[in-house]
């Protein structure tokens, strides 16, 4: 069935990814092209065929359906193909399982017209969205997506409740100005991230998720791979608390480390001594190391395009440069020189014989922590300036 006539342009390009979608397709198909023409939506359908060896291109092809064949494995790469090739101002991707009832896009197309660039879909009750009994696995409800969903929304303040659902509508614009990368199931959350990040305008409507219509093989969603796989997306989009706050709380616990064992302090039946100063330096030298990953990585993030520019970096490079960072390394390997002299020349003063290691520690623990952290931030100060060099 041809929706649109060639004569007119296409508004909403419909891209169902699909790997052996035989049992459901058709319906899929048909409830698109349904809602298509009840509400006069200038649109056509496409199939993003990703290497399925049932008859799904057969039956996409026989719905009137465009067929997109996707080499490339993956759900992201089946969604990027089909979508390269659509035509419409605005795309709608939606699985071909009938889990998502495809008459509901008038509203998610409504929101479009109105200005938003991103309309996901939401399953859950917390987005006024209703999930019918045993169309949702309980991990997936009750922790999964909830618990996915909350750190969206802290983490990268996306207006969501259902980070997950495969339902959405956005605008080729705003796809494009998003130049995605994952090729796996890690392309939903890639977008939300990526849009919310770049404050592009997003909303959420409530929709229905239906049992899964596929009988000849199960979901080609697992739980704890791809529960895995988001989380781990989730940390490399989040320098931040992926080395930022656990090396600023591991600083934090060496400061405090130095503060009660400089002087010896006794606390109760413990006493803070040259021992906890090795602890404390560790926690130091680990943390800085910590927060010099989160610089790196945020720079060579938001230089390859993989993160949008962010402005606390910007202005954090306004300020911080590659010769201010080698004058404070320099003052660092003074200050350290210099309490690891002083060591010495205590020792000299004995003659090198036998030391007062609790005294002496305390210059020489400290000493050696400002040189490493000296030397740290010469090899830092170089890298990040290389990291921060835009390619041609």
């Amino acid at each position: 069935m041809q929706l649109v006539p060639q004569t007119d342009a296409v508004e909403v390009s419909v891209v169902i990814p699909c790997l052996n979608e035989q049992d459901t397709l058709a319906t899929c198909i048909e409830k698109a092209q349904r809602a298509l023409l009840e509400y006069h939506i200038t649109g056509e359908i496409l199939v993003a065929d990703n290497g399925s060896t049932d008859l799904s291109q057969t039956i996409a092809e026989r719905e009137g359906a465009r067929v997109v064949a996707v080499n490339e494995p993956g759900y992201g790469s089946a969604l990027m193909g089909g979508i390269a090739a659509a035509t419409g101002q605005f795309i709608i991707i939606g699985d071909a399982d009938d889990s998502y009832d495809f008459l509901e896009l008038p509203k998610i197309v409504g929101k479009l017209r109105e200005g938003f660039d991103l309309v996901q879909g939401c399953r859950l009750p917390a987005g006024g969205g209703s999930i019918r009994p045993g169309a949702m696995p309980f991990l997936h409800r009750w922790i999964g997506n909830p618990g996915f969903s909350f750190l969206a929304r802290k983490w990268f303040n996306a207006p969501i409740n259902d980070v997950y659902c495969g339902l959405r509508g956005f605008t080729k614009a705003m796809y494009r100005r998003l130049d995605q990368r994952c090729t796996g199931m890690e392309f939903a959350t890639e977008m939300i991230i990526k849009a919310s990040l770049r404050g592009e305008k997003i909303v959420e409507v409530p929709i229905t998720l239906h049992r899964d219509g596929r009988r000849s093989h199960a979901p080609h969603l697992k739980t704890f791979r791809d529960g895995w796989r988001t989380f781990r997306y989730f940390l490399m989009c989040s320098p931040r608390w992926l080395f930022l706050v656990p090396g600023g709380a591991f600083i934090a616990f060496g400061l405090l480390g130095y503060l009660v064992a400089m002087p010896g302090l006794r606390i109760g039946h413990s006493t803070f001594d040259a021992h906890t100063l090795l602890f404390a330096s560790l926690a130091i030298l680990c943390g800085y190391q910590w927060i010099l990953f989160a610089l790196f990585a945020k720079t060579f993030a938001v230089t390859e395009g993989f993160l949008p520019p962010d402005r606390h970096l910007e202005r954090f490079f306004e300020v911080v440069n590659l010769e201010k960072g080698l004058v404070v390394a320099a003052l660092a390997i003074i200050g350290g020189g210099c309490l690891l002299l002083a060591a010495v020349w205590q020792w000299w003063l004995i003659g090198f014989g036998h030391l007062d290691y609790a005294r002496t520690m305390r210059l020489v623990v400290p000493g050696a922590t400002l040189v490493a952290l000296g030397f740290q931030t010469v090899f830092s100060s170089f890298f990040v300036s290389i990291l921060g060099m835009r390619r041609k």
